[in-house]
């Protein structure tokens, strides 16, 4: 059982214990698609057989000593009818595989993606996007071709395999001899073929995800490289990944090249022919089954031909079933705690001797500097703090152990006297909303993008919160207003717009707790005092942390906190800050000087 941050609800229980069960728990509940491929394909090989069976009937109906034209054109008649039975069950067949495989895709798709949310930020931090997205598209798209035509085939072959043996000792009971050798050779060869292909295709499948996740920073950070005047290293960069994919996918080749049941294929087609030409010069079968008995020998071809690639594929897809699993099964480091404390917000907030320390590579060492280190402050309901130091003094870190994007390692955050990991996380953050100066707006509509947090929010109820951002007019002088779709990461707005739509939608959800996390650094001067006055409107009534440089913010707070490297080097109001505090005067000259 996997842990996630939040659990998106699935209409099925996946068992995630192996690659192999987790496909099944998925193929499962298709139940009368499984019965049509099984009964297309047990009827394909049976009715493959029967080609050989009328043709041998055929050869003895005009060898004999008088041509018997009558049963030839028997046997011609229940060739034809038996192929037009066998084209239409093929087509039953292949058709479900594509059903059976699409399905699988698709709920593999849900499944992870519901996954991928609900995993926490320690989570993410330690996962590339690039390789989260590889997994999340490419080795979905593995599983469906895993299904059709890979797995498909596989039960075809394997049916193919067994038809010879059942038919073959009609004709004479030593012809089962050849069939059962072969059958059991290849079996042995294609369990080598199998554990030699597995780990080959694993690592395809890895360093195609360390191609992408290195594409993606590329193009994520296209500013930086162009900035930087560094795209023809990135291509070089790129170009060695690329490398490493195109090596992957030939040592899988060479695995395949080696493939033994083509060279037993040779020989038990050999061996079968000499047995059956020397049974009939025996005098023990006729010439008519000679041919049928030989061209049972050939069914033996679909199987060895077509487990060239599709066990490839096949194992292909339960590598990738694999790299989707360990996303599925990778525990969340924050718990969402349903069964939590699930009131309504006084906004009562409390730092008892917290110390948090950021887990490079998911692990924390002493050698790593803490990010906070025995942090205490209280907070009132309703009052304002104001939260100061130098870049990397731990402000913003604040942030995130209040609303548990992070836990605490020592120490205790208690909200209105209850230990915020006590809480149900979800009650928790619906109630505190944080704007930070990295806004992030989705590729959508202006309004949508607003009530991202309420989305059953009225279109008045979404002006008006604009109104409050000061961000209703510069919405109206767009053609589409409020219908304008802003684009990705909200890029064809200026960085004070986006950030007014982001203030919109805090207000718009009515949190308890507010923080904002120099969110008005981008606004210029002209708007300023408009900005201003919306957030101490905003902070009217409900608890609000500020993490800023701007003086006009930093005076009217209830209460100051100065953070230096991870402590609290003072805490108090302005004033008597500015009387007893020599690292709170030093900042404030900075500011000021700035």
């Amino acid at each position: 059982m996997t842990s996630s941050e939040f659990s998106v609800t699935q209409p099925w229980r996946s068992n995630t214990r192996s690659a192999p069960r987790w496909v099944f728990t998925h193929v499962r509940r298709n139940w009368a698609i499984i019965a049509v491929i099984l009964a297309g394909a047990i009827g394909n090989a049976g009715l493959a057989a029967a080609i050989p069976i009328f043709t041998g009937a055929a050869f003895d109906a005009i060898t004999g000593a008088s041509p018997d034209l009558r049963a030839l054109a028997l046997a011609c008649v229940l060739l034809v009818v038996s192929q037009a039975v066998r084209s239409g069950l093929q087509l039953g067949r292949n058709f479900g595989s594509e059903v059976l495989g699409q399905r699988l895709e698709r709920d593999a798709r849900r499944e992870l993606y519901g996954e991928l949310l609900g995993k926490s930020m320690g989570f993410h931090d330690l996962h590339a996007t690039g390789d989260v997205m590889a997994r999340a598209t490419n080795d979905v798209r593995e599983l469906a071709l895993m299904m059709a035509p890979g797995l498909n085939l596989v039960i075809g072959s394997a049916i193919f395999l067994v038809m010879p043996i059942l038919v073959a000792p009609r004709y004479h009971p030593t012809l089962v001899i050849v069939p059962v050798l072969f059958a059991l050779g290849y079996l042995l060869a294609m369990w080598h073929y199998l554990r030699t292909l597995q780990p080959v295709t694993a690592t395809v499948r890895r360093v195609f995800g360390e191609m992408n996740a290195r594409l993606t920073e590329a193009v994520e950070g296209i500013e930086t490289v162009k900035g930087a005047a560094q795209e023809e290293r990135e291509v070089a960069l790129f170009e060695r990944n690329a490398t490493r994919v195109r090596d992957a996918i030939v040592a899988q080749a060479h695995v395949e090249a080696r493939f033994l049941p083509l060279l037993l294929l040779a020989l038990a087609t050999g061996v079968a022919f000499g047995q059956a030409l020397y049974l009939y010069n025996a005098g023990v079968i006729t010439i008519g089954a000679v041919a049928a008995y030989v061209g049972l020998i050939s069914l033996f071809d679909f199987p060895v031909f077509t487990s060239l690639f599709a066990y490839s594929q096949v194992a292909s897809g339960l590598s990738s079933a694999r790299r989707i699993l360990e996303l599925i099964r990778a525990q969340a480091v924050v718990d969402q705690n349903r069964a939590g404390h699930a009131a309504s917000m006084q906004g009562a907030v409390h730092f008892d001797h917290v110390s948090f320390q950021y887990a490079p590579g998911g692990e924390k060492t002493a050698a790593t500097q803490r990010a906070l280190e025995d942090v205490s402050f209280t907070l009132a309901p309703g009052q304002t703090l104001a939260l100061v130091g130098q870049t990397g003094a731990g402000k913003s870190t604040v942030a995130k152990l209040i609303n548990r994007i992070y836990d605490v390692d020592q120490g205790a955050i208690t909200i209105d006297g209850v230990d915020v990991r006590d809480w149900n996380l979800e009650v928790l953050r619906q109630q505190i909303s944080i704007i930070e100066q990295d806004i992030f707006l989705f590729s959508r509509s202006i309004a949508e993008n607003i009530a991202f947090g309420k989305p059953d929010a009225t279109q008045a109820e979404i002006e008006a919160a604009a109104r409050a951002a000061q961000a209703h007019d510069f919405i109206m002088s767009f053609p589409d207003g409020y219908a304008t779709v802003v684009g990705e990461r909200g890029m064809m707005l200026s960085g004070g717009q986006r950030q007014r739509i982001a203030l919109a939608r805090a207000f718009l959800t009515n949190p308890a707790i507010l923080i904002l996390d120099d969110s008005t650094s981008a606004i210029d001067s002209a708007t300023e005092d408009q900005i201003q006055q919306a957030i101490e409107r905003a902070s009217e009534g409900r608890t609000t942390i500020l993490i800023t440089h701007r003086l006009s913010q930093i005076r009217w707070a209830d209460k100051i906190v100065v953070l230096r490297q991870g402590r609290v080097a003072a805490q108090g109001a302005h004033a008597d800050l500015i009387r007893q505090s020599q690292a709170y005067r030093d900042i404030f000259a900075q500011v000021e000087a700035g």
